[in-house]
């Protein structure tokens, strides 16, 4: 399966680009800004914050991918699917690799402290979560939670950016983090199912070594049925309305077409249009939320 959702061109604003694949910010951006807007709803928002928010979540997210590129390089080289990125085929060097991490932790770091207090004081741990992900195939099966914890910080994130402080009632955070969490967790074991024979030879683990194709087809179908569900009573307990709720079912009928283009007998369907799917649904969430904003 050959990686997808990359940008034309040789320029070094293109490789940086393809380096951490930013056309991929869309799958979890739209959920930090759910968290600003869930967050509109109990304070005032200003342009300013909204600005911080987009600023510290693309760099957070460059720093885990950018890490994540820098610690799996060898790995990277050996895979077919993986050789032609940018660390492997020389497209950039590891220097110029370190210098753009650090640069992006340094923007999320300053961004956080702009906002209140509570980000200042939490942006070093986020950070040290999502930089140990990329490791976290060396020494757990169930890499792909990390992940899923991981992007749930944008949504928290975004709320405690807003508001400075936890939701009332406490469990609408809570349900978000589960929301984003089996999301992205039961994609990412999609897109390691191609990988299974690389990961077994060299080592690495995940839940689709654990469990083989199938049995981790079923996880990820379970995982997505708690998304669902997660996300309703994240839109109760902000206190969404109908266009949020229809956004959820719009984004249930996504996660359910998805299911059925993936087979443990055929993994043809698996590629870049099936991964695009999944920015869809974080776009539609977002944007049924948004409308439902602006209309209360």
């Amino acid at each position: 399966m050959a990686e997808g959702q990359l940008l034309a061109g040789e320029s070094l604003v293109v490789r940086f680009a393809n380096f951490v694949k930013l056309p991929h910010t869309l799958f979890a951006l739209p959920f930090a800004l759910l968290g600003v807007v869930a967050a509109s709803r109990v304070t005032p928002l200003h342009l300013r914050e909204v600005v911080l928010v987009v600023a510290a979540f693309t760099a957070a997210r460059w720093v885990a991918m950018g890490f994540n590129r820098i610690a799996d390089r060898r790995f990277d080289a050996k895979n077919p699917r993986t050789s032609n990125r940018e660390l492997p085929k020389g497209a950039l060097t590891v220097g110029q690799a370190w210098v753009s991490v650090i640069i992006a932790a340094a923007t999320f770091l300053l961004a956080s402290w702009s906002l209140n207090p509570l980000c200042a004081l939490l942006a070093p741990f986020a950070l040290a979560w999502v930089m140990i992900y990329s490791l976290a195939k060396r020494f757990t099966w169930w890499p792909h939670v990390w992940l899923g914890l991981s992007l749930a910080i944008a949504p928290v994130g975004g709320y405690l950016a807003i508001t400075g402080r936890w939701s009332t009632p406490w469990w609408t955070l809570a349900a978000i983090t589960v929301a984003v969490a089996t999301w992205v967790a039961g994609f990412d074991i999609f897109y390691a199912l191609p990988d299974e024979a690389f990961d077994r030879t060299e080592g690495l683990h995940s839940a689709v070594v654990r469990l083989g194709v199938a049995r981790a087809i079923l996880l990820a179908k379970l995982l997505h049925g708690i998304t669902i569900p997660a996300l309703l009573l994240f839109g109760w307990g902000s206190g969404f309305g109908w266009w949020y709720y229809a956004g959820v079912l719009v984004a249930a009928g996504i996660l359910v077409r998805e299911h059925q283009l993936v087979r443990a007998d055929d993994l043809s369907k698996l590629d870049a249009a099936f991964f695009t799917m999944n920015a869809v649904m974080s776009v539609t969430v977002f944007a049924f939320a948004l409308v439902d904003r602006l209309a209360a």
